[in-house]
């Protein structure tokens, strides 16, 4: 083997030198040190900058550490439009600031984690970012980011149902729970019209909380209101439905003798002096019905999502407001129907509950009807007044998620009945509980 000592090998012409040919091997052997003044390309390893970098922008090179400096501005750093496999960047937050102005990293066309949005941001004090080229598929992968969180999560929309508890009843209906809805276009209740989809980020927490409905009580008391249902979590604006407004007392004065308001108002009691129907929440419910003063006294009835409560005239009690039909869960369900009302007096003739589930008004000496569970409606009136009957109960609340099936993570708690429609899946909420996105 022969051998060449000399103390530096310039190129004969021009700039570039060559070592052999393609093919060849070059060893270089156990305990030799390869010292790097210069910039070395096609190595694995990193050439750190010794400039901090303090500018709000930054275009990175390939091979490159950066040192970033965020004291006094964010900082955007776009990445090579154009990558290797196994091209590295590394990233350091010089002075601890990342938490106070982030840094953001433009892929600039090329995917991040798999995806070519959002953008990520990284913003804890004291990260690293360590990233390399995986290819066109996945793009740039952290070989390290002191964060366990995907930093380009996804977006999905999805659908709702939102309906609270019904109210309870007395001499008059119970009103029926809010009712909230996005899908399709179709109606919210009180007339309002379709809301738009929740967007849910992937790797989210969503609350789901179901409504109970309000308990029917005796007509010398005043009804319960039913309780909200809500959807809440990260990124969007809670979704509340108001609980329906539970009847009012009878012989107790005003205003206690009038329904009380909620979702859809409750129906006045019935009453000597006549009553006024409690008042429906805006794109949620309509008011509960009135009441004349003659007897034998009719209570009004519930409001409905779809309808006002029936007022209570001479002797005939209110009928419960119409509830509104949504396929959310892939067949057409009305739910959200008030309470019929009840009487004072066994001649008065009791209303009907309103169509979803409304309890019907009470026979002669009876309790009224509860409402059907997990529709959201009010509570039927008692009959006759102070002879220890009880007004119906308003019917639990419920609430259903509708989104794409490719979309679904299979993650909740609180036992949601799973279903599919076409290309959906469809959670439906009888009780509280979460999804995660």
């Amino acid at each position: 083997m022969s051998k060449v000592e000399v103390d530096q090998v310039d190129p004969q012409s021009g700039t570039t030198l060559t070592l052999g040919t393609s093919g060849d091997t070059i060893n270089i052997p156990s305990g030799v040190t390869l010292a790097n003044n210069g910039t070395a390309t096609g190595f694995a390893s990193i050439a750190w900058q010794s400039s901090i970098v303090t500018a709000s922008t930054l275009t990175a090179v390939a091979g490159r550490g950066y040192w970033i400096d965020t004291t006094s501005n964010a900082c955007t750093i776009t990445l090579p439009g154009a990558a290797s496999v196994g091209d590295r960047l590394i990233f350091t937050d010089y002075a601890r600031k990342w938490g106070i102005n982030a840094v953001t990293i433009n892929p600039n066309s090329l995917n991040f984690q798999g995806n070519s949005s959002p953008n990520p941001v990284y913003d804890t004090n004291g990260q690293s970012v360590d990233i390399v080229y995986s290819g066109a598929t996945k793009g740039w992968i952290p070989n390290s980011d002191d964060d366990v969180t995907l930093e380009t999560p996804q977006t999905y929309s999805v659908d709702f149902l939102c309906i609270a508890g019904g109210g309870g009843a007395g001499t008059g209906g119970g009103g029926a729970g809010g009712y909230r809805n996005s899908f399709a276009s179709e109606s919210s209740g009180g007339g309002g019209s379709s809301e738009s989809s929740l967007t849910l980020t992937q790797g989210s927490v969503f609350t789901i909380t179901v409504g109970a409905g309000g308990v029917g009580v005796q007509s010398s008391e005043t009804a319960n209101d039913g309780n909200t249902s809500s959807i809440s979590g990260s990124g969007i604006t809670t979704v509340t439905s108001v609980g329906g407004g539970g009847s009012g007392t009878t012989d107790a004065g005003s205003p206690a003798r009038n329904g009380r308001n909620g979702g859809s108002g409750g129906g006045g009691s019935g009453d000597s002096a006549g009553s006024t129907g409690g008042s429906g929440t805006a794109n949620q419910g309509f008011d509960g019905g009135d009441t004349s003063a003659p007897s034998p006294y009719p209570g009004g009835g519930g409001g409905g999502a779809g309808a006002v409560g029936g007022n209570g005239s001479g002797s005939t009690a209110g009928n419960g407001g119409n509830g509104v039909s949504s396929s959310i869960n892939g067949s057409a369900v009305t739910r959200a129907g008030g309470g019929g009302g009840g009487g004072v007096i066994n001649t008065v003739t009791s209303g009907t509950g309103g169509s979803g589930g409304g309890g019907n008004g009470a026979g002669n000496d009876s309790n009224g009807s509860n409402a059907t569970t997990n529709t959201g409606s009010g509570g039927g009136g008692l009959k006759p007044y102070n002879a220890g009957y009880v007004g119906g109960n308003g019917g639990s609340g419920v609430v259903i998620l509708r989104m794409p099936t490719g979309n679904y993570s299979g993650t909740t708690t609180g036992s949601p009945t799973v279903s599919t429609s076409g290309t959906d899946t469809i959670l439906t909420f009888t009780g509280s509980g979460s999804y995660t996105s």
